[in-house]
């Protein structure tokens, strides 16, 4: 593994990485008030873009990245949803 794809893999752990603390935060204190919906919404769908852009351009890392975090996201959309 070259530098380039070991950049990408550290970038796409740390960019996943970075949202567990408020996915768990939020599961604990089932308080979710703070969370903007349209934030959630545009983050959404940019992380959307970038993994159909690592699906067409075949990378992993894109993919795992922002899938992962997609996965996150709704997590804490619908946890915005159930706890008011």
């Amino acid at each position: 593994m070259d530098l380039i794809y070991a950049t990408g893999y550290i970038a796409a752990f740390c960019s996943t990485v970075a949202f567990l603390p408020q996915v768990w935060r939020t599961y604990k204190t089932r308080h979710a008030h703070d969370i903007s919906y349209s934030m959630l919404l545009l983050l959404m769908t940019g992380m959307t873009l970038w993994f159909i852009y690592g699906l067409v351009i075949g990378e992993i890392p894109v993919i795992l990245a922002n899938g992962i975090t997609l996965i996150l996201l709704f997590a804490i959309t619908t946890m915005k949803i159930r706890f008011p």
